[in-house]
């Protein structure tokens, strides 16, 4: 059975898969997802166990970049495949799957080793784009599919430190039971810190529960990160956070929306309106009342595509091609206050984080539009946090092409890994906030 079939048959012929939930399959109906067959350890059991941050299930996870080590041992480390206890945006407990890795390197700071949550940067929504499976396959090319696992730099660039690293794959990513909820705050939020609950249960796992805590991401993992850091205080406070870094975060989806339609990864103006009118009916509303039929068409087929399908098969396409008006969804959304409204509760920044912070963004990101996340920092700095602000500064590289997006990712990697290390070692920072002024 296809993953469109498993997960949105059950979709109204007027709804654009944007509410659709499967029961989980079985081993004689596996998903398959764009020609690849997504393993049955993704299926979520009938029941959960109560709480969050409880593991599911586990099994040893071939690391697709990898080298032979010392003793025996594989560098940069051994990886663990997870399932582990959430819950979402509505309150409902939810099963997400992810990677531990136990680094090669040893630690050589004080206390006992930390931890490093890792959240993806954009991968898709197909269940075949997880990150957790994308380390395993770092490049997925079938025909059908293209899925590149590009934050694997990153993470073994933090397992270079001696820290381990757990990858979250965010609610509805790999796990086959329904979509995945794209850049939802509390869902991605709730997954990052049950997966530093969640790893100091995995088996052969150095790191306890004094084992200091890092957030690290980038683009929709930057969002990830700060709303783990927001949220932190209230729903996982006996985890030792110590630093977050929260490179291009999206903001402000409002401004986001601008920014993605009609840009080289306009499919994600699709994985969003999927993710929230699964999870929010007054949106799916008016997703239903204003999409024609190539809106409908076009959203069922992103529902199941990876970064690279998007890139291929909708880049640079305008909204206003979706819609009965001809109006773009960001103007459609803003003319219904009960839409707009489940965006605005998407915004980052009212609330204070948790530990200091390091916001990056590029001053030509036109993406995830800079201004918005410099946005960010002032909110922070506004209600006292500890930020590090960093404006990276480039060239104009090509507008809506992601080019403007992407290289300070590269950029700045080294810079962020290594002031993460250091709130790691328990070294103290100092804010920034005072010369926000000045800059960009």
């Amino acid at each position: 059975m296809s993953r469109i079939s498993s997960v949105l048959t059950t979709v109204v012929a007027t709804t654009a898969c944007v509410c659709a939930s499967a029961s989980p399959a079985t081993a004689a109906d596996p998903v398959v997802s764009r020609g690849v067959t997504i393993p049955a350890f993704y299926t979520p059991p009938a029941e959960l166990p109560s709480g969050n941050g409880k593991l599911i299930r586990h099994e040893p996870l071939r690391l697709g970049l990898s080298l032979p080590g010392l003793n025996g041992r594989r560098l940069p480390g051994t990886a663990t495949r997870l399932m582990y206890t959430s819950t979402d945006t509505n309150g409902q407990p939810v099963a997400v799957t992810g990677a531990y890795i136990e680094p090669s390197a040893a630690w050589k700071g004080s206390g006992p080793r930390p931890l490093v949550v890792v959240g993806s940067g954009t991968m898709g929504q197909g269940d075949q784009c997880a990150p957790s499976l994308a380390l395993e396959n770092p490049l997925t090319l079938n025909g059908q599919t293209v899925s590149f696992g590009y934050e694997t730099l990153a993470v073994h660039r933090l397992l270079a430190t001696g820290a381990a690293v757990v990858v979250t794959d965010y609610v509805g990513l790999g796990a086959t039971d329904r979509l995945h909820t794209y850049v939802n705050r509390v869902d991605e939020g709730h997954a990052m810190l049950d997966a530093a609950r969640v790893a100091r249960s995995v088996p052969g796992a150095s790191v306890t529960a004094a084992s200091r805590v890092g957030m690290y991401g980038y683009s929709q993992g930057g969002g990830a990160s700060a709303a783990a850091a927001e949220l932190h205080s209230t729903y996982a406070p006996e985890v030792p956070l110590v630093g977050t870094y929260s490179g291009a975060p999206p903001a402000d989806l409002t401004e986001v929306t601008k920014g993605i339609d009609g840009s080289a990864l306009a499919g994600a103006l699709g994985w969003s309106i999927n993710g929230f009118a699964q999870a929010a009916p007054a949106l799916r509303d008016v997703v239903e009342a204003n999409l024609n039929d190539a809106g409908r068409k076009a959203l069922k087929d992103i529902s199941t595509t990876c970064v690279g399908d998007a890139i291929l098969g909708y880049g640079f396409t305008k909204s206003t091609k979706w819609t009965k008006s001809g109006k773009s969804v960001g103007e459609i959304i803003a003319g219904e206050p009960a839409a707009q409204a489940v965006l605005d509760d998407q915004r980052l920044g009212r609330l204070k984080p948790t530990g200091p912070v390091r916001l990056a963004t590029g001053t030509k990101d036109d993406i995830v539009p800079h201004a918005q996340a410099r946005q960010l920092a002032l909110d922070w700095c506004e209600k006292g946090a500890d930020v590090t602000y960093k404006a990276v500064r480039l060239p104009n590289l090509g507008d809506k092409l992601l080019t403007n997006h992407l290289v300070p990712l590269l950029t700045d990697q080294g810079d962020a890994v290594d002031w993460l290390a250091d709130r790691l070692k328990g070294k103290t920072t100092s804010s920034n906030c005072g010369t926000m002024p000045a800059q960009p």
